[in-house]
């Protein structure tokens, strides 16, 4: 049932869901989130899960996002993997969630990234595993240079965003809002971001799209609030 209700939520905002997959054994995978006083998230996550288990599709996408936490099992890392070594774009959001941070798995992904999005807080962790810079800009052009990413972002949550692209490190502030539930802006945030450098923008304007809508998420309950683009200033 869960899964099912998964596949209705995402065909009503327009998502095609052919190449969804069904598991006969394992169960719709699930985070329990609990927010704090400033609506910052922590999660419990149920494993194992059906995404544990992921198989190739029949074809291979143009476009692929992934990140760390699908990588928990062996079989769903092979075929992530896979699909980001063949797509003419990989995104790789590293979104580390602990328990399941593991650095292997962020090593073997990087090489693999067109686009490398991450927070602050990982950006740390990364650099004193890599032996890298701890200043951001230092640290996204290490990246990029080690591992071939054409473009890395370093997510500061309310203070905005950094953005190492075309050999240039350009920052932002964030936009002024009050958080009532972060879960989703930082995925919202990458949305923006993709589209904006896909469509070909100007830095700083994928930035300030980028922190506007993950800002307006952060202040909505759950984590695919409705929202006019217009309104918001995202056209």
């Amino acid at each position: 049932e869960p899964g099912d209700a998964a596949r209705a939520e995402l065909a009503a905002h327009g998502v095609p869901v052919a190449d969804v997959q069904v598991d006969g054994a394992l169960s719709t995978g699930a985070a329990h989130v609990t927010l704090d006083a400033q609506g910052h998230a922590s999660y419990r996550f149920v494993t194992p899960a059906a995404f544990d288990a992921l198989e190739p599709p029949a074809h291979a996408p143009g476009v692929v996002v992934f990140g760390t936490l699908g990588q928990r099992d062996a079989r769903a890392a092979a075929t992530i993997r896979r699909l980001a070594a063949v797509a003419r774009v990989a995104v790789y959001d590293v979104n580390l969630r602990p328990p399941h941070t593991s650095v292997d798995a962020v090593l073997a992904s990087l090489p693999l990234a067109t686009l490398v999005k991450l927070s602050e807080e990982e950006a740390d962790t990364l650099a004193a595993a890599l032996g890298a810079p701890a200043a951001h800009a230092a640290f996204a052009r290490t990246l990029s240079e080690r591992f071939g990413a054409r473009v890395v972002c370093i997510t500061r949550g309310a203070r905005g965003a950094g953005l190492w692209m075309s050999g240039e490190w350009h920052d932002a502030p964030g936009i002024a809002a009050t958080a009532i539930d972060t879960v989703g802006a930082g995925d919202a945030f990458l949305a923006a971001l993709l589209d904006g450098w896909l469509a070909d923008r100007a830095p700083a304007a994928i930035l300030e799209r980028a922190n506007r809508l993950g800002a307006y998420v952060a202040t909505q309950r759950g984590a695919m609030p409705a929202y006019d683009a217009g309104a918001l200033g995202l056209m």
